[in-house]
């Protein structure tokens, strides 16, 4: 979940939301003076358009308000996927133990009551705020392992198919699009899931991913075997720890629906059975299967693998992102260092120089580079 991460400038983003002007005010001015960062709303309404714009880090919440009560805020927030992370603290002269039992069920974290004491308040802010740093910093190191070692599998992916790897990168470069424009929630579990959602494959005659790929005809036992391709998958990744959510958007890849994996899969499908990028889109808004905001996201999306040119260039002048056009074998023609097919790493360029070094290899190598058409985002 996107979170207003606190600068050195301040020592939080907080949201009070209170019908009361006198204590709005007296609350407001005393948070600024301690260095936190203050938005202050008289409305729950209003509170949620704000929140939904820039999340903040805490709100403190006021129970009885007009329109909608303290409660119905936090319940909206909760029931958020980008928002439901925030912590919550009720402020309230409703003392009763079922008015706190209340505020905890709707999704509140603590509960003050009113009238209060700045030091008492000041005191449970700052640590709501440093539990949430805390969950935040864990969260992102996750984030990190686990696209880290993601990353690692897909160069690996390629030295057994080069086919399956760069249908995964597109899939993910596809998936990040709409992601990134839509302000998905978790985007990085999607990410992960594009990017490892066919490794199944990998267990498959190259021939038979192809012609299941593109819908065309498969032996009954070839199209029992490559339907299962989620189900392999989810197996194989089901022993790493905190990588659940990732391996139940695999599992479900083949399920109609609307994911952004689903839409990724049957958008790159159209692409790579030669289709051009908006007439492919083009067939998937007239299917109505798709949220229109995913759709909309797309719009413009043009694959680099479709617009490239082939070079032949020593390895010294190799890059990152470039495209193995053929098998490099090594100048004996008895050992295959590279299938062609390969997108370029600075591993695979590493492995290419040292065969060079150890065993001889051609001085050039004929590599495809991505070509972007001028006006296309």
């Amino acid at each position: 979940m996107p979170i207003a991460h606190p600068s050195p400038a301040h020592h939080g983003n907080i949201m009070i939301v209170d019908d009361n002007p006198a204590n709005l005010k007296l609350l407001e001015d005393m948070l600024r003076q301690h260095d936190y960062e203050v938005r202050a709303f008289p409305r729950g309404r209003l509170a949620l358009a704000a929140a939904a714009q820039e999340p903040p880090d805490l709100i403190l919440l006021d129970i009885n308000m007009p329109e909608m009560n303290g409660y119905e805020v936090c319940e909206r927030l909760k029931s958020s996927e980008r928002l439901s992370g925030i912590p919550v603290i009720f402020l309230s002269a409703l003392n009763a133990l079922e008015d706190k039992v209340r505020g905890f069920q709707s999704g509140g974290i603590d509960y003050i009551s009113k009238p209060f004491q700045f030091e008492e308040a000041q005191a449970r802010v700052e640590t709501h705020l440093k539990l949430r740093r805390a969950q935040q910093a864990e969260h992102d190191l996750l984030e990190r392992t686990l696209g880290g070692a993601v990353g690692t599998l897909w160069e690996l992916l390629q030295l057994t198919s080069p086919v399956l790897a760069a249908r995964s990168r597109a899939i993910r470069d596809i998936v990040l699009r709409v992601t990134t424009r839509i302000g998905s929630a978790e985007s990085w579990q999607h990410q992960l899931a594009a990017t490892l959602c066919l490794v199944g494959c990998i267990t498959l005659p190259e021939d038979v991913f192809e012609r299941g790929y593109l819908g065309q005809d498969l032996s009954p036992d070839e199209d029992r075997i490559y339907r299962a391709h989620p189900e392999r998958a989810a197996r194989l990744l089901s022993n790493i720890p905190r990588l659940e959510p990732v391996v139940e958007m695999i599992r479900g890849q083949q399920k109609a629906g609307v994911t952004e994996l689903h839409l990724a899969l049957e958008l790159d499908r159209r692409i790579y059975r030669g289709a051009k990028p908006a007439d492919a889109l083009a067939e998937l808004k007239s299917s109505r299967r798709f949220d229109p905001r995913m759709l909309e996201a797309l719009s413009g999306y043009f694959p680099e693998e479709t617009g490239s040119e082939v070079r032949r260039l020593p390895l010294r002048a190799l890059r990152a992102g470039m495209v193995i056009e053929e098998d490099v074998l090594s100048k004996e023609g008895n050992l295959l260092i590279l299938k062609g097919g390969t997108i370029l790493t600075d591993v695979w360029i590493e492995r290419l120089e040292n065969f060079a070094k150890t065993r001889g290899a051609h001085e050039l190598v004929s590599v495809r580079i991505a070509r972007v058409p001028e006006g296309v985002s």
